[in-house]
């Protein structure tokens, strides 16, 4: 059965779909994917050049709907949670240096292998989809910022009273100023539908996360981050920004120790250059996907359960950190 992917996105359309260039007004679509059954959990598999697009090896778009106003989005988000009998949703932001096709094929590829009950929510903003466009798509974090926001009312509107923002990369950042303005202009209500957060190798500088989470106060609970301190991407970008260290491969949670929030540890279980271990990762998407799922871990005490995870659990003071590790090097270690 095909993923159905809701998208919000800032991104400007053209004759190709949707580009990296900023748009004033948010567009709003819903793309079907086509998931093949013979894969590996993790893996995004794109149609070679050599051959013909095949359903049962390859990822595909099978339908694209592009709705005339955010009314006509709502209605048809409203009547896909209806049809489930749900008010869950998940709201995916992407990272750094991704196109439009593949943030939505990763979206519909993490929702289908952690099998997330809740209806999948895409927020695309407009990067450059360039390993040469940090800056750009820095500035267009901060850009995107208001548009979040309305895609979030939106997914209200719709009935999501329970939504959960899982966000890769750079697009923690953007999760992080978008609570903060919802809470400025709103006070500490406008956040009553989050019902928490899930951050994936955040590329976010730890001194300004800290006073972004402050300024928020009261954040969501349970509010994760996965980071891994051998993340080779984010090791690069600590050197672009001069900071030394990022949010997602911290190797100290001495910054952060008074914050509310689980700090996942994800080396043990690196892939490639460690930067989306949860998402590509078979073994951690068995572990998360079987043992609580997205869905259970937001609506259950996240703090009862990490012990269940097989790693080491240190808590100190509010922050509670996790270095995950394989059940046999549990077993067979020191």
């Amino acid at each position: 059965m095909p993923e159905a992917i809701f998208v919000g996105t800032t991104r400007v359309a053209d004759a190709n779909g949707f580009g990296r260039d900023r748009a004033d007004q948010a567009s709003f679509v819903r793309y079907d994917i086509a998931i093949p059954p013979d894969r590996q959990p993790g893996e995004v598999n794109w149609p070679p050049k050599t051959r013909k697009p095949d359903a049962e090896r390859d990822f595909l778009t099978l339908d694209e709907t592009r709705f005339a106003s955010a009314p006509e989005f709502k209605a048809a988000l409203g009547t896909a949670m209806g049809r489930r009998g749900q008010t869950d949703a998940v709201v995916y932001v992407h990272g750094f240096n991704n196109t439009m096709a593949e943030g939505v094929y990763r979206v519909a590829q993490m929702h289908h292998d952690l099998k997330v009950p809740g209806v999948a929510v895409h927020y695309a903003w407009p990067s450059r989809a360039s390993a040469l466009g940090y800056v750009y798509d820095r500035e267009s974090a901060m850009f995107a910022r208001s548009g979040f926001e309305d895609l979030l009312k939106e997914v209200k509107a719709a009935g999501g009273r329970q939504v959960v923002i899982v966000a890769h990369s750079m697009g923690a950042a953007l999760t992080m100023e978008t609570l903060r303005q919802m809470v400025l202009r709103n006070g500490p209500g406008a956040l009553d539908q989050v019902a928490g957060v899930v951050m994936i190798s955040p590329d976010l500088d730890v001194d300004v996360f800290r006073s972004l989470a402050l300024e928020i106060g009261d954040l969501p609970d349970p509010f994760l981050v996965f980071g891994s301190r051998r993340d080779r991407v984010l090791g690069l970008s600590a050197r672009i920004s001069g900071s030394g260290e990022r949010l997602g491969n911290l190797k100290d949670l001495a910054k952060i120790d008074d914050l509310d929030v689980i700090y996942l540890d994800t080396a043990a279980y690196n892939v490639g250059t460690g930067h989306l271990n949860l998402g590509e990762n078979p073994a951690l998407l068995r572990l998360f996907g079987g043992l609580i799922g997205i869905d259970e871990a937001f609506r259950t005490d996240a703090r009862a359960r990490v012990g269940l995870l097989p790693g080491l659990v240190l808590t100190v003071r509010n922050a509670t950190e996790i270095v995950l590790a394989p059940v046999g090097a549990i077993t067979d270690g020191p």
